[in-house]
């Protein structure tokens, strides 16, 4: 080896060290959240050029399934950044041609006082159009790409769709729950979807009294009254309304725009101090601040889990195990946290904040909201 080199190996070997010796470091919450905005940034960077041909097409590509999309833009760019209007059309099993003039329509459907307006199109002329996998993954890098990209602030992403796209909204609002800021179905049919997700995810819902095909109008009634009894068992959550509107059928003559202001007033919490996730069609790991091994994911299975200052009860899982990822917005991570499982305590302690955690989250999650310092994993079998 020359002699040359040896230096500036020797160099590179000790940053490398350093670099994983601080990686494990217990960090103070300042350092943490100086750490995480670091972070942040490099990831932004790595994102911009990842996404960088969704940008220039204007179209998300998962394996062979192309989403395209449109926006324009409305209003005045706030201080925390732009919110993201994401509006699915409907159709659904019918020609490309009926699909695409749906696409063209839903275009103008709805004008938000402020933020992106997005009307993607979906990737199949099916009447499944907006719930197959992996549309999940398409919407999330569709996020991505709006938030490195066009500044939109990752905490204020609203869902809509009208028809077929309320169908979407149907399954894409409690699969991912802990995405949107709020959601709005429009005359879509809610089939056998499941609503207990949307425990921290304002929803509302519009659906023409008259809309009788497929029995649309009685099916969304009887969400409607599904919300109101989960509210009624959970009053801080379930923040939803319900309108069947008199007098009209399918087309709702632009009834359902008041959904907008409304949908407008919230912001995402990425920290619910109560979660109820219940796994859906589409299989997920993580939601809102739990993650549970993918080998055991499986329709059905549940967890529900709370957190009461720096206590942390888990009432209900169908896991051998779950991890629960932890900021100091949750709780206080500078004094011991007890973790409650069956009656028993399932942990009591300290838990560190490291750089190798936020790395590792925001790695997992690829969203700047579930970028957490600390973890524990507790067995339950």
């Amino acid at each position: 080896m020359s002699t040359k080199l040896r230096p500036f190996l020797l160099v590179l070997l000790l940053a490398v060290i350093a670099q994983y010796s601080y990686a494990g470091k217990k960090l103070s919450a300042r350092d943490a959240d100086a750490m995480r905005q670091r972070i942040i940034s490099e990831w932004k960077a790595e994102q911009r050029q990842k996404l960088r041909k969704n940008e220039e097409k204007k179209s998300i590509q998962q394996g062979d399934n192309a989403m395209p999309y449109w926006f324009t833009t409305y209003g005045q760019e706030p201080l925390d950044g732009r919110s993201l209007w994401i509006s699915m059309h409907g159709g659904g099993g019918a020609p490309k041609a009926l699909n695409d003039q749906q696409w063209e329509n839903q275009k103008l459907l709805y004008k938000p006082a402020e933020g992106i307006y997005c009307a993607p199109r979906a990737p199949w002329d099916a009447w499944n159009m907006w719930f197959q996998d992996p549309i999940d993954e398409m919407f999330e890098e569709l996020i991505r790409t709006m938030v490195v990209f066009h500044n939109v602030n990752p905490d204020k992403v609203y869902l809509m769709g009208y028809s077929a796209g309320g169908d979407g909204v149907w399954r894409l609002a409690p699969r991912l729950a802990d995405h949107w800021a709020s959601a709005s179905m429009m005359a879509g049919h809610p089939g056998d979807v499941s609503l207990v997700n949307v425990r921290n995810l304002p929803f509302t819902i519009w659906c023409g009294a008259l809309d009788a095909a497929y029995n649309r109008n009685k099916e969304v009634a009887k969400r409607g009254i599904e919300l109101d009894s989960l509210q009624r068992n959970d009053p801080l959550g379930y923040e939803h309304e319900c309108h069947i509107v008199e007098g009209m059928e399918h087309w709702m003559q632009l009834k359902d725009a008041a959904a907008v202001p409304w949908m407008a007033q919230h912001v995402r919490n990425p920290y619910p101090k109560h979660v109820v996730w219940q796994q859906e069609e589409v299989l997920r790991p993580n939601f809102y601040w739990l993650q549970v091994p993918r080998e055991e994911m499986k329709r059905g299975k549940k967890v529900i889990a709370s957190i009461e200052e720096n206590v942390i009860t888990i009432q209900h899982c169908d896991y051998s195990q779950l991890t629960i990822l932890l900021n100091d917005n949750l709780l206080n991570l500078d004094k011991p946290i007890k973790v409650l499982y069956e009656g028993r305590t399932q942990f009591k302690g300290k838990v560190a904040r490291t750089e190798e955690n936020l790395r590792n989250t925001l790695k997992d999650r690829n969203d700047p909201s579930y970028v957490f310092p600390a973890a524990i994993t507790i067995k339950t079998k």
